[in-house]
Order: structure tokens, then sequence, then C-alpha cells
């Protein structure tokens, strides 16, 4: 009898020392894209098999007996994570991230409310890091024309216009209509001017767009939103990339990088350096880019993150031909802008302070403040243009998570507020007395100061209405105004001024139905508007037309979601109709001058269509077809300018149809493979649409190779061809354009013939 009772006390004396010596791990499962809580991740303690699913507001308690331990975090649309776990933390904070390819289960930050995309009652275009993967990665704009419903202009590196859903087309050398943000900062001027072209890509994590009027959520954009994510390490450590790659055209890339994530710090930092002779005559290119973002987990309920982004370009310009050059001599300039050796030249800048914090476990705010500012200088044929511009603002967001009688709800509403000074002056240009000199800068034509500020005030909320039925509905409240001061006292026109547009109103509302598992049918309503910029409102004569409008349009949509087989097929199908309204029409008055007038209506209908496919072929290697298209049925619904009709006439500038077929291959032995043909056709020239150009197809292929070369050493090769066809074809057009003094008209910017490019990285890990 003694025996046994000492051997139950040895055994409860073990027992107490293991509770003793082990240790109970406080933790919280975040989603590192938008931080937010996730419940029902599945954490394994490596060492002892041990599991634990985390709670309503991402918090888990796991027990470990030694340190250092692993912990596995998964959870469904996210990739798996091993944290490691030394035991002097107080509170672990585990971010996990989605999964870049599976299109069913990502989840889209650029809603107001996050959401998963299928759950989206929107026609939402994803392009994520691995879809960069691609292109070349020296123009980040090849990337938006794998988007159906995009289309990108592309004269040359730096002349470039988006259009979405043909909203944009009308634009004469720069994108308006569209909003765009980089981790929340307005890339977008205050006037609806945007330049993308000078952010490299291998900063960016993803890219999302919504299309068609997004002013519900961002304000003034009919044609759409792009939101840019800067990229953060997903490995715990800290490693150095160092990247070199030669093109044709005598085009070359440097760029190297760093990155260290500890769990609650994550930093990365990136410069680049793009030269290029340019296929074209007064092509040269050359572009600095660098880029810092950090995120810090201060607590358990607060982050706070910082970014900073600074580019320095110069880039001649070669402008647009005539047919016959194009058709005969396309590597030449245009004549006046060869003479002049026309360029532009800028610095610019952006930063940004975010900070979140998680009031309870339903309710957060996230403020952030920022400023960019842009510097250029920009001789011209018919004047030299300088300007500097200096925007400040801020938005702050509220999130909660409710129930309304039996259904759960998410409720989120904000503001933001913008305000931007920008100075103009104009020079002559005295080139034609200077014989090969190219610009000379001559006596002052022109010096204006504005300052215009934005308010919105946003709100939207999403309803579970049943298991399978899901609403939402969103409001944006925009004021926006400038004043005009004219500070050049050497003629007689003052264009000094105050305008002030109507306040608007742009309301959304949208629904989702699970019809089968996986398979979502959507359908929704939004407004959207966009106010003319300050050049627009111009009249030749110099003053304000304060009679201009806003554009604004209707966006009517249906579309369809699913998953196939097992989740490993994916399908998308939009149908949509926007009505546009005081269409803003760009009227020639000079040599590459214009000014803004109301004159119609657009309506602009059209069908989507993508799907992708993830195929397992065996032995590690992984095949990802895809097919988009985009079929488009734009025209003036009522357009009469200067007495002439051209109601039921197709828009300029936009193409009939785009179609991208593709092939994706990646093994786990490093090697991938893309291929990826694009089919284009005709674009209407003008308003009269007595002038097309042709269809065209593009083929481009690239292959890449990655290896471990020794333990901290990883090395990638990479080697394509563009245009592999050698296809002749107008990359850019310049839509509704005049000949003066007897010239013919210069509508066309042809694209690079077939181009290769080839490159190596190198990355260690310390």
């Amino acid at each position: 009898m003694m025996i046994l009772e000492k051997k139950i006390i040895a055994a409860l004396f073990i027992l107490c020392c293991g509770k003793i010596f082990s240790q109970t791990i406080d933790g919280r499962i975040l989603d590192a894209t938008t931080s937010e809580a996730i419940s029902d991740a599945r954490i394994e303690n490596l060492a002892s098999g041990v599991v634990v699913y985390s709670g309503e507001n991402g918090n888990f308690q796991i027990e470990a007996e030694n340190f250092p331990v692993n912990l596995e975090v998964s959870y469904l649309g996210f990739q798996d994570r091993v944290q490691t776990i030394t035991g002097q933390e107080q509170k672990v904070i585990i971010s996990i991230r989605p999964h870049r390819d599976d299109l069913s289960e990502v989840v889209i930050r650029s809603t107001i409310i996050p959401n998963e995309l299928q759950e989206i009652p929107a026609s939402v275009g994803l392009i994520s890091e691995s879809d960069m993967q691609r292109t070349d990665a020296i123009a980040i704009l090849d990337n938006f024309n794998y988007v159906p419903g995009m289309f990108v202009n592309q004269g040359a590196l730096n002349t470039n216009k988006i259009n979405i859903r043909g909203i944009g087309a009308r634009s004469q050398y720069s994108t308006n209509r569209v909003q765009a943000y980089f981790d929340g900062i307005p890339l977008t001027t205050a006037e609806g001017e945007l330049t993308l072209d000078d952010i490299d890509q291998e900063s960016l994590e993803r890219i999302e767009i919504i299309k068609g009027p997004t002013s519900s959520i961002y304000g003034a954009g009919l044609g759409g939103s792009i939101n840019l994510y800067s990229a953060r390490p997903e490995e715990e450590g800290t490693s150095g990339k160092v990247k070199y790659q030669l093109s044709s055209f005598n085009t070359s890339k440097k760029m190297v990088s760093a990155a260290h994530n500890s769990g609650n710090t994550n930093l990365f930092a990136n410069y680049s350096h793009v030269k290029s002779d340019g296929y074209r005559e007064n092509g040269n290119y050359d572009r600095k880019s660098a880029l810092v973002n950090a995120k810090v987990f201060t607590s358990e309920n607060n982050s706070i993150s910082f970014l900073a982004n600074f580019t320095t370009l110069k880039a001649f310009i070669p402008s647009s031909l005539n047919e016959e050059d194009f058709m005969n001599n396309p590597e030449t300039a245009a004549f006046t802008w060869a003479a002049s050796q026309g360029y532009e030249s800028y610095d610019r800048g952006l930063l940004g302070v975010a900070y979140n914090h998680q009031f309870t476990d339903n309710f957060s705010n996230t403020t952030s403040v920022y400023a960019n500012f842009r510097n250029g200088y920009e001789p011209r044929p018919f004047d030299i243009l300088k300007e500097e511009r200096l925007s400040v603002g801020a938005r702050t967001k509220f999130s909660l998570n409710m129930d309304l009688g039996d259904m759960a709800s998410q409720l989120s509403f904000g503001a933001e507020y913008y305000n931007e000074w920008y100075e103009i002056g104009t020079f002559e240009n005295l080139y034609e007395n200077f014989e090969n000199m190219g610009s000379v800068r001559g006596l002052r034509l022109s010096n204006n100061e504005q300052e215009r500020n934005y308010a919105n005030f946003f709100g939207q909320i999403n309803l579970e209405i049943t298991d399978k039925w899901n609403a939402e509905a969103g409001l944006n409240i925009n004021t926006t105004s400038y004043n005009l001061t004219d500070l050049y006292a050497e003629d007689d026109v003052n264009q000094s001024g105050n305008y002030r547009f109507e306040t608007v109103v742009s309301p959304r509302i949208g629904t989702t139905y699970e019809i089968g598992n996986g398979k979502n049918v959507y359908a929704s309503i939004s407004q959207g508007f966009s106010t003319p910029t300050v050049s627009e409102t111009l009249t030749p004569e110099g003053q304000i037309n304060t009679d201009l409008k806003p554009e604004t349009g209707i966006n009517y949509e249906i579309g369809f979601k699913g998953n196939w087989l097992n989740n490993r097929f994916y399908t998308e199908l939009a149908l949509y109709s926007i009505q546009i309204e005081n269409l803003l029409v760009a009227q020639r008055v000079g040599q590459d001058q214009y000014v803004g007038v109301n004159a119609g209506k657009t309506d602009h209908n059209g069908i989507e269509f993508l799907t992708k496919y993830n195929i397992d072929l065996g032995g590690g290697v992984t095949g990802r077809p895809y097919v988009n298209a985009a079929f488009n049925f734009f025209e003036f619904d009522e357009f009469v300018n200067e007495e002439e009709d051209f109601s039921g006439n197709e828009l300029p500038g936009v193409p009939k149809s785009t179609v991208n077929v593709g092939f994706d291959l990646s093994t786990n032995f490093g090697l991938s493979f893309y291929s990826n043909f694009r089919a284009v056709g005709e674009i209407p020239l003008n308003d009269a649409n007595s002038i097309y150009t042709d269809n065209y197809e593009l083929l481009n292929l690239k292959a890449a190779y990655n290896f471990v070369l020794a333990e901290f050493f990883e090395i990638g090769l990479n080697a394509g061809v563009n245009n592999l066809l050698d296809e002749h074809y107008a990359a850019s057009v310049l839509t509704n354009a005049v000949g003066f003094g007897g010239a013919a008209p210069r509508y066309y910017y042809p694209g690079n013939p077939i181009n290769y490019f080839g490159g190596i990285t190198v990355r260690y890990n310390f």
C-alpha cells in the first residue's frame, strides 16, 4: 500500500512540475494586408502537436514546454506561416497573407469594407505579385493591359494614358477621370490628372482596380480607381537583393532592395535606376526611384505604418506621327519635337503615415496623413512649361461590426480632406533661333497660382441578409473648389477667379447571391463624377468658364463569379452599361492646345470575361492557363460639336475588343515560363469615325530560373522577348488630331518592334 501511495505522489509531482515549467503563449492572428483579426485560424505547436484555434478577435493561447518553439498557422485562403517563438514575447502577433493566385478567396482591400472578391458586387481587377512576373518589369503599365476592361495607350515610357471601360479615352496626353492611391495616399492630383508610369513595379505587392464609377468610395472617380500596395517581406528574417537587367534599345535596369521581418516589425526598402535610348528618335529615358515602407505593431491593438517614395526623371518626347511616317519611318520623332529636343523632367515624392487602433474586438479606426510634391520642367515646341505642386491631406475611417436584428452587418464611415497648391508658368521656346541647340528659354508668357481643395464624406454598410444573400449600400458627399491667381501683368488678360462646383452626392447599392457552392451572381448600381481640370475651364481668351459642369455617370452592372472543379477553375462574367452626361470634350484651339466644353452624352456598354485554371501536371509542375476578354460597344448618345452631329458614332480612342490568352508554368525546382498572346481590335481615331487603326496581335514570352547557390545565396535568371511576331502597330493614338499649316494630322504613336531582355538577381538571406 505504501508503495502504491508513493507512486501516486511521484506521478502527481511530475505532472505538477510539468505544469510549472511549461508556459502559455498568448497571441493573436491578423491579416497582414488589412490588420484585421482572423478567427478560426489553426495554430499548431510543431514540437508537441497541440492544436488550437483563434477566437473571434483573433486571440489564442497554446502551451509550450521548451523554447524556442515553432507555431504553424493556417487558414483557408491564406498562406501557411511558421513563426518561431523565443519565449521572451509578452504578446505574440502573427500576420498571415492571402494566397497570391487563389482568385476565389483573395481579400480585396480597396473597398471601404475589405471583403473576399466573390462577395463584392462589382467588377474588381487584381494584379498580383506573381502576375507581375510575366513582364520585363520596365514599365508598370504593361500589367494593366492584362485586366479586361482596361486599355493603356503607351506612346513611350513616359507618355501613357489609361482608360477604364472607355472613360478617359478622350484625354489627349495623360490619364484623367481615374482615382489612384498608393497605400492609401492619393496619386491623382486635386484636378484629376494621374501619372503612374514612374512607379517601379518591383516595389509593389499587388494592384487592385475597381472598374466603373467609384465616387461612392473615393469621390471624383468616374472611370474607376486604382489602388497600389507596396511590397512587404513575407518571410521572417533579413535579406538583401540585387538585380541587373539589359534590354533592347540600350535599355538597362539596376535594382537593390532590403527587407526585414521580425513578426512585430516589417521593413522594406527598394532603389531602382532605369535608362534607355528608346526605339524612336528623341526617346532617351532616365528614371531613378526609391521606396521605403515600414509597419510596426506597437501593441496588441495598435499598429503604425510609414511610406516614402521618391522619383527623379528626365525623359525626352518623340510625340505622335502622321500616317506616312508611322508606316514608313516609325523610329523618327515628330519634326518640331526633334528640333526642339523636347522633354519632361521632374522630381516627385510622397510621404504618408497611417495609424490603426482597435478600440474593441468589433470597433477600429485607421487614420492617415500624407503629403506629396512634384517639381517639373517641360520644354515643348510651342512653349516651355515650369510647374510646382504641393499637396497635403488626411483620411480617417471607422469600422464597426454589429448585428441589425438577426442580420450580421459591417459599417464603415469616415472623411477625407485634400488641399493642393499649384504654381505654373510658361516661357517662350526659342529653339528655332538657335540651330541644333534644342530648347532655349525666352521671355515669360504666363504665371499662375492655383489652389484646389476637396472634401469627401463617405459611408458604407454591408448586410448578411441570409447565409447566401448579402447586400451593401454606400454614399459619398464631395465638395470641390479652387481659386486661380494670375500673377502675370504683361498682358491685358486677368485669369484670376474663384470657382466652386456644386456639392455632389454619389450613392451606390449592390447585392450578391450564392446560387451554388462557390458560385455567386451580383448586381449593382453606382453613380460617379469627374470635375474639369483648370486648363479645361479656361476659355481661348484666358477667362474661367464658370458654366462648365462636372461629367456625371451611372453604372448598371450584373455579373457572375464562380469556382469549379474543386476551386481549381475560376470564372468571371460582367455585363455593364454606363451612361455619361455633360461629356467634357477637348476642342483644339492651337498646336497641342485645347479647351473644354460640355458637349453631350455617351453610352458605355460592354461585356467582360475572365477565366483562370490551375492544373497539377505532376512532378512538381503547375500550369495556369488563362483567358480574358472585353467587348466594347461605346458610342455617342447625343453629341453635337461645332455644329457637327456625331450622335450614334463610336467613341474614339478605345479598341472594339481586347483578348488575352496566356499560359503560366511553374515548378517546385525553380523553373518558370510565361506566355501571352494579345489581340486588340481596331480603334476609331476621330469623332466622325472616318479613320481607324488596324487591329493587331502581340506575342510575349518569358522564362525564369531561380535556384539556391549556397546556404544563404539565391540566384534568379530571366530572359524573354516582347512582340515576337514583330507586329507593326499603334501602341497609342491621339484622337481628333488636326494638322496645322498644311501638315497631315499626327494620330499615331508606333509601338516597339520585336525586342529582347534578360537579367540576373542575387539574393542573400542574413
